[in-house]
Parts: C-alpha cells; sequence; structure tokens
C-alpha cells in the first residue's frame, strides 16, 4: 500500500488521542482503529498496525505504572493466565455465536455498567482493604473478560479495570495499572499473530507507535497523579464511545 502524508497526519494524532485515552481508562482501540481505517487501511491491515502502536504504547504505561507501585501483580499474572486461554475460547465461539446476539447483549450491559459506576460513587475510589485478592477470582476475571476480547473486543481494558475494583477491592489507579499487564499479554499474543501473518504496516506502524508510546505515558502520568478525579470522567466517555460503536456496528448489519 502506498502512503501518503495525508495517511501520517489521520492516524498520528488520533494514535496519540488513543493512548493517552487508553492508558487512563482504557478503550484506545475504539479511537485508532477507525483512525487506520479513515486513512484508508483494508481491515486486516488495519488491525494488525494498530495492534503493533497498542503493544507499544501499553507497554510503556505498564512500565510506569510498575515504577508508581501502581500494579497489583499478584491479582495480575492470575488474570494474564486465564486471558490468554480465554481469547483463544472467545475466538472458538465468535465461529459459533452470532456476533449480533453479543452485540444486543452489549447493548443492554454497558448502560448496566454506568449505572454501576455511578451508584458505588466514591466507592470506587479508595481501595477495599477488607477484601481479598484471591487467585481463583483473578483467573476467572482474566478468563472471562480475555474471551470476550477474543470474541468481540472492544472496551476490553475498560471492563478489566471495573472487574478489578469490584471484586478485588482495587482503587481505580491501581485497578487501571493491573489491566495494564494484562493488555500487554494479550497484545503481544496478537502482535505475533499478525506479524506472522504479514498484516502489519511497517513504515506507518513505527511512527504511529512513537505516538502512542508518548500518549500512554502522559495519560498514565496524569492518572496516577490525579487519581480517581481523571479516571472516572474519561471511563464514561468510553462506555458512550463503546456504546456508540455497538449500536451502529448492530444497525450497519441489519
Amino acid at each position: 500500500m502506498q502512503l501518503v502524508p495525508a495517511t501520517f497526519l489521520i492516524v498520528c494524532p488520533l494514535v496519540f488521542l488513543a493512548g493517552f485515552v487508553d492508558a487512563i481508562a482504557g478503550g484506545g482501540g475504539l479511537i485508532s482503529l477507525p483512525a487506520y481505517l479513515i486513512a484508508g487501511l483494508p481491515p486486516h491491515l488495519a488491525s494488525g498496525t494498530n495492534k503493533m502502536g497498542a503493544l507499544f504504547g501499553t507497554a510503556l504505561s505498564t512500565g510506569k505504572y510498575a515504577k508508581d507501585r501502581c500494579i497489583n501483580f499478584r491479582a495480575a499474572l492470575p488474570a494474564v493466565a486465564g486471558a490468554l486461554p480465554g481469547a483463544w475460547l472467545g475466538a472458538q465461539l465468535l465461529m459459533l455465536i452470532p456476533e449480533r446476539a453479543v452485540q444486543v447483549f452489549m447493548m443492554v450491559a454497558i448502560p448496566v455498567i454506568a449505572g454501576v459506576m455511578l451508584l458505588r460513587g466514591d466507592k470506587m475510589d479508595r481501595p477495599n482493604p477488607n477484601r481479598t485478592v484471591k487467585t481463583w477470582v483473578c483467573f476467572l476475571i482474566g478468563l472471562t473478560i480475555g474471551c470476550y476480547d477474543g470474541f468481540f473486543g472492544p472496551g476490553t481494558g475498560t471492563f478489566l479495570m471495573l472487574a478489578f475494583s469490584m471484586f478485588c477491592g482495587m482503587d481505580l489507579v491501581m485497578a487501571n495499572g493491573s489491566t495494564k499487564l494484562v493488555n500487554l499479554a494479550s497484545n503481544v499474543a496478537a502482535m505475533a499473530a499478525f506479524l506472522t501473518g504479514g498484516n502489519v504496516l511497517l513504515p506507518l506502524a513505527l511512527p504511529a507507535a512513537a505516538c502512542s508510546m508518548a500518549g500512554n505515558y502522559l495519560g498514565s502520568a496524569l492518572a496516577v497523579k490525579k487519581g480517581a478525579r481523571v479516571i472516572r470522567p474519561i471511563f464514561f466517555v468510553v462506555l458512550v464511545l463503546l456504546m456508540i460503536t455497538v449500536v451502529y456496528e448492530f444497525f450497519a448489519q441489519s
């Protein structure tokens, strides 16, 4: 595919924004993947090129959260162990269950998730010391959301963050940092598949990855510094973007 200056002007700023949002509340792919499609890349090439940017950006934000001790490895590592087979299972289910059924479920689930966030309020802004982190619970979180990631995908990091907060008693910053480690593992696995399949446009992927890293660094630094005050509103923005995406795809297939 021939690249022109307009391609970089479309992709790079949006990938930077996606990295910034993703580092704070997940869901950056809702911004970055459409950017590649708008720039004219075919779907498979867009997905692979997007994944490279996401991989490098997530790696940097994971390092930033780890440096600031905002990753609960006791929770994140079992979730990683569950997410890998979960993603494979989700990909297998994709061939058995109609995607429209999942889209209908999402159109119901997203408003419910937003409602939970509103009702829990300040409870999600601070850790719950009375709730112990159980390995099997974290494994099931990774398995379930990994399955969703393999089947459908958008908003995976956002759902992981919510699950860590609700079921492991983490505050939003720690939940977000722990989520990044799980995201990083799934991105490595996906990137390997895209590279071996020749679905990465390197001349575009490399500068986009640099933009993603810059966005992720600034986003993670802001999240660590400001905490729930910045995470909560961007979380709701991501949910709105996800809802728009699901509804659009549902009716576009009608």
